[in-house]
C-alpha cells in the first residue's frame, strides 16, 4: 500500500506516458499496481467498468497495469466547454458546469472525494502511481490545490519531477520550479527526469549534473524520445497529428476547438492504405477526400458554428455531390442533422441551432448523460462492433429508420438514403479490426496491418522497455511510501 507521484514542469511534458510505462514495469515485477490522477482536464474521456467516466490517459495507464479502469483512478475530471468554463465530473458523474473563477472556490470541497478514491486504490493495490496535472510551479493556484503539491502533501506521497528537453530550457524548467516552490513543497520532490531527448544524451551530461548540484535532487535518468508514442491514445488535442502521407484513400478529420474523444481516429493512422489528414482551421476540405469524419465535440453547437465559419459546410456539400462519404461520431453525428435543440442551455446560448442537414434527423440535448460500454453489430457490413457511448443528446428522425448499428437489440445511429452519410453515437469503433477493415474496404482500401489492440500492447511493452533502459526504475519504485 505505497504510492509515488509523477509531476511535470508543465503540461504535455510526457507525464502520462511515464506513468503508463512505470505501471507496466511494476506489473512485470509482480506488483498489483494502479494509476491515479486526482484532477484531470481533458475532453478525451473513457467509460469505466463501474459506469462512470475518467480521462483517457488513466484508462491507458490501467491497461498498462493490467486492470480495468474505474472512476477512482481519476476522481475529478474537467471537460472544457468554452475558454473559461468546463463540465465538472466527480467520481465519474457530472456534478456541475463551472466557470474558472467558480471552480477555484469549488476545489477545496473536492479534496475529500479525491482522498477517498485514493484510499480505496491504496487499499486494493501494492502500489499506486500518481500523475500530477499541469505544473506545481503554478504557485498562484497552490491554495486549495488538489492536483499537485496540495495532494502530495495531504497524502504524503513523494514526487518525481519530469522536464521536457525537447521544448527547450529544461534546466530552467526544473531549477525554476524549485525556486518558486515553498520549502515544504520542495521537500516533497525526491528527484527529476529529463524526458524526450533527441540525439546523443551524453552531450547533456554536464547539464544533468548541474541540475542535480543546483537543486540537491537526484537525477533518475534521461529518457530519449519514444518514437512509438503515436501508437498510444493522446490525452491532449494539442498533439493531434495525421498519419504519414503515403497515398491511398484520403480520410479527412475536421479539428474544431471542442474536439473530444479524438482517439477514435488513432487506429486509422497505422493503416497502410490510408492517408489520414487532420484538417486545421482555415484549410479547405480537399477535393480528393474519400471520406470526411466529424469527430466528437464537447461543445457541439459552438463547434458546428465554427465549422460553418470555416466554410466547411459548403465544402461538405460539394464533397457529397462528388460522391464522397461523410461519417459523424457522437457530436459530429448531431451536427449532421437538421437541428440541435438545447432548451436548458446545457452547452450553448441558443435554444435551437440549425444543423448541416446532411441527415434527416434532429437532436435534443438533455441533462442526463448516457455512459455505457456496448457491443453490437454494424448493419452494413455485419461486423461485430464494440465501444462506448458518452453523450447528452437524443437523436431521432426519418434516417434513423436506416440505423448504423444494432446494439443490445435496439437500432443505433442513422444512414442517409444513398448510404453515403452516416452518424453514430458509438466511440471506439475503429479499434475493432474486422469493422475497420470492412469500413475501409468500402473506400477501396484492402488488406490491413497488425491488429490495433495488439499494436497498443506492443507499444506499452516497448514503452516499459524504453524506461527500463534509460531510467533507474527500481529506484523510482523504491521511493514509494
Amino acid at each position: 500500500m505505497r504510492a509515488v507521484m509523477v509531476q511535470g514542469t508543465g503540461s504535455d511534458v510526457g507525464k502520462s506516458l511515464i506513468v503508463a510505462g512505470l505501471c507496466r514495469a511494476a506489473r512485470r515485477r509482480g506488483m498489483k499496481v494502479a494509476p491515479f490522477k486526482p484532477q484531470n482536464m481533458s475532453n478525451n474521456a473513457a467509460v469505466t467498468v463501474d459506469g462512470g467516466e475518467i480521462g483517457r490517459a488513466q484508462a491507458l495507464q490501467a491497461r498498462a497495469a493490467g486492470i480495468d479502469p474505474v472512476v477512482d483512478m481519476n476522481p475529478v475530471l474537467l471537460k472544457p466547454e468554452s475558454e473559461t468554463g468546463a463540465q465538472v465530473i466527480v467520481q465519474g458523474k457530472r456534478l456541475t458546469r463551472a466557470e474558472a473563477g467558480d471552480y477555484a472556490a469549488l476545489k477545496p470541497r473536492l479534496m475529500a472525494g479525491v482522498m477517498d478514491s485514493f484510499a480505496r486504490l491504496k487499499a486494493g493495490h501494492d502500489l499506486v502511481i500518481v500523475e500530477g496535472a499541469g505544473s506545481p510551479a503554478e504557485v498562484n493556484l497552490r491554495a486549495g490545490d488538489i492536483a499537485n503539491m496540495g495532494f502530495a502533501v495531504a497524502a504524503d506521497v513523494p514526487v518525481v519531477l519530469v522536464g521536457d528537453i525537447d521544448r527547450g530550457g529544461v534546466i530552467a524548467q526544473i531549477v525554476g520550479t524549485q525556486a518558486v516552490l515553498d520549502a515544504g513543497d520542495a521537500a516533497m520532490v525526491a528527484g527529476f527526469i529529463i524526458n524526450r531527448f533527441r540525439g546523443d544524451a551524453r552531450l547533456f551530461d554536464d547539464g544533468y549534473a548541474w541540475i542535480a548540484v543546483r537543486t540537491g535532487w537526484r537525477g533518475f535518468g534521461v529518457v530519449p524520445w519514444f518514437h512509438d508514442a503515436w501508437r498510444l491514445p493522446a490525452e491532449d488535442a494539442v498533439g493531434l497529428v495525421g498519419g504519414p502521407h503515403r497515398g491511398g484513400a484520403k480520410v479527412v478529420v475536421l479539428t474544431y476547438p471542442g474536439i473530444a474523444n479524438f482517439d477514435d481516429i488513432d487506429p486509422l493512422k497505422a493503416e497502410p492504405g490510408v492517408d489520414l489528414v487532420m484538417l486545421r482551421p482555415g484549410q479547405p476540405i480537399p477535393g480528393d477526400a474519400a471520406v470526411v469524419i466529424l469527430p466528437g465535440s464537447k461543445a457541439t453547437v459552438e463547434d458546428m458554428l465554427f465549422l460553418m465559419a470555416q466554410g466547411w459546410d459548403v465544402d461538405l456539400r460539394a464533397h457529397r455531390r462528388r460522391g464522397g462519404r461523410v461519417l459523424g461520431l457522437c457530436g459530429g453525428y448531431q451536427m449532421l442533422g437538421h437541428m440541435i435543440a438545447d432548451p436548458d442551455g446545457i452547452e450553448g446560448y441558443q435554444d435551437v441551432a440549425a444543423g448541416l442537414g446532411l441527415l434527416d434527423v434532429g437532436t435534443r440535448l438533455r441533462r442526463k448523460k448516457r455512459l455505457a460500454l456496448v457491443d453490437g453489430v454494424h448493419l452494413d457490413s455485419g461486423m461485430a462492433v464494440r465501444g462506448y457511448e458518452i453523450h447528452l443528446g437524443v437523436t431521432n428522425g426519418r434516417d434513423c429508420a436506416r440505423p448504423f448499428a444494432r446494439i443490445d437489440g435496439r437500432a443505433e445511429g442513422a444512414v442517409s438514403a444513398d448510404g453515403r452519410v452516416a452518424g453514430t453515437y458509438l466511440h471506439g469503433l475503429f479499434a475493432e479490426d474486422g469493422f475497420r477493415r470492412a469500413w475501409l474496404a468500402g473506400l477501396g482500401v484492402t488488406g490491413g496491418g497488425v491488429g490495433y489492440e495488439t499494436g497498443v500492447e506492443a507499444a506499452l511493452d516497448g514503452l516499459a522497455d524504453h524506461l527500463e533502459a534509460h531510467l533507474d526504475v527500481d529506484a523510482i519504485l523504491t521511493l514509494a511510501r
